[in-house]
C-alpha cells in the first residue's frame, strides 16, 4: 500500500470519526498529574481547563551506521508545554527538542557537527469519546473484588482523541535541508484502562503531509502501576516509515510520583538494526500548575493518574471540612442522641 493510499485512510477514519463521535465535554482533570512522559505515546486525554503542564527531559544516543561507516553522539533537551484551553476536553500542546550531533567518519577521519531544532510543533488535541463518562459504567461490584480489578471485554473500548498541528521549520535546519517551513501532523490517539491498574494508549500518525518525505508511524504503549500506585513503568513499540527514515523502536522505563504535580522518569531504548543502530536513554520530570476549578471523585489508574467524575470545589478541602460539614456532622450527631435518649429506658 503507497504512502498517499495510506494517508487518504488515515484522512478517512479521522473524518469518519469526527462526524460520527458526539461531541461531549465532560471532566478531563485529575487529581495527580497526568504526563505523556517517559516515551513517545500521546495519552488521549487532555490535561484539564485552566492547568498549566511542562514536561522536560535530557536524552543521549548512540547511533552507528554500517553503511555509512559512521558513529554518532546525539544530545538533545526535550520540552513539551501543554495547557487545558477553553474547555475540559481540549488542549494546546508545543513540543520542542533542540539537538545536537557529532558525527565521526570513521572511514575517512573527519568529524561533522548538527545542531537545531529536531522537533519544533505547536498543536491541539481533543477528545471525541470516553467510555468512562457513562456513570453505569464505573460503578463498582460490592460483592467482589475481583470483579472490580480483573480484565473485562469492555474495558477494550477506548477513550478516542484527535489531534491537528504543524511542524515548523526555522531558518537553515541541517536535519530537514528538504522540508518547508511548515508541515501539516495529524494523529489519532486512543487509551484503554485494561484494568484498574493497568493501560493500553495507541496512536496512529501522519506526519510531514505535503512534504517530499511524508512520514507514517504507530506508537503502542502498556504501563502498569506496582504496588506502591507512585510508581509505574511501560513498554513501547513504535513503528516509522518514509522515505527519509523507517525502522522499529522498542523502549521501557519507570516513573515516580513525587507529588500530585510533579513526577520524575527514567527510559531506554534501541532498534535491531544496523543502518543506524540505536540505543539511547531518558531521564526526564514533569510539573504543573493546578489553576482547575473542580475537585473530582477519583478512580485510581497507572502511574498514580486518577480518573475522575467531577463536582464543585470546596475551597477548604485541602485542610479539612468546611464550616458547612461541621454544622451538617453536629446536627446529625444530636439526633443521633436524641434517638438514642428515645429509646434508653
Amino acid at each position: 500500500m503507497g504512502q498517499r493510499t495510506i494517508g487518504k485512510l488515515c484522512k478517512g477514519i479521522l473524518l469518519f470519526l469526527i462526524l460520527n463521535t458526539p461531541f461531549t465535554a465532560f471532566s478531563q482533570y485529575t487529581e495527580v498529574i497526568n504526563s505523556n512522559r517517559p516515551g513517545e505515546s500521546v495519552s488521549a486525554y487532555a490535561v484539564g481547563k485552566n492547568v498549566v503542564q511542562a514536561e522536560f527531559g535530557g536524552y543521549y544516543e548512540r547511533q552507528d551506521h554500517s553503511g555509512l561507516s559512521t558513529n554518532s553522539n546525539i544530545y538533545s533537551a526535550d520540552l513539551a508545554l501543554r495547557y487545558g484551553l477553553l474547555f475540559e476536553s481540549l488542549e494546546i500542546i508545543w513540543e520542542g527538542s533542540y539537538l545536537n550531533e557529532d558525527i565521526k567518519y570513521t572511514a575517512f577521519d573527519l568529524e561533522e557537527s548538527k545542531t537545531d531544532f529536531a522537533v519544533n510543533r505547536l498543536g491541539l488535541k481533543y477528545l471525541l469519546y470516553d467510555p468512562y463518562k457513562n456513570p453505569e459504567r464505573n460503578k463498582p461490584n460490592i460483592r467482589s473484588w475481583r470483579a472490580n480489578n480483573k480484565f473485562q471485554w469492555k474495558n477494550l473500548i477506548p477513550a478516542v482523541s484527535v489531534y491537528g498541528g504543524a511542524n515548523f521549520v526555522l531558518g537553515d535546519n541541517p536535519f530537514y535541508v528538504e522540508d518547508p517551513t511548515v508541515s501539516p501532523r495529524v494523529m489519532l490517539a486512543t487509551q484503554s484502562q485494561l484494568t484498574p491498574k493497568s493501560v493500553l494508549i495507541l496512536n496512529f500518525i501522519y506526519d510531514r503531509i505535503g512534504t517530499d518525505f511524508p512520514e507514517m508511524s504507530y506508537v503502542i504503549s502498556f504501563s502498569r502501576a506496582f504496588r506502591n500506585p507512585k510508581w509505574s513503568a511501560f513498554i513501547e513499540n513504535q513503528g516509522i516509515s518514509s522515505d527519509r527514515y523507517s525502522d522499529i523502536l522498542l523502549r521501557t522505563g519507570v516513573s515516580h510520583l513525587f507529588s500530585r504535580n510533579f513526577q520524575v522518569d527514567l527510559g531506554l531504548g534501541g532498534n535491531f538494526k544496523t543502518s543506524p543502530s540505536r540505543y539511547f536513554g531518558t531521564l526526564g520530570l514533569s510539573y504543573r500548575l493546578d489553576f482547575h476549578q473542580d475537585q473530582l471523585i477519583s478512580k485510581e489508574v497507572p502511574g498514580g493518574a486518577i480518573r475522575k467524575n467531577s463536582m464543585k470545589k470546596n475551597k477548604s478541602s485541602d485542610i479539612g471540612p468546611s464550616k458547612s460539614d461541621i454544622r451538617k456532622q453536629r446536627k446529625k450527631a444530636k439526633k443521633n442522641k436524641k434517638k438514642k435518649d428515645d429509646f434508653d429506658f
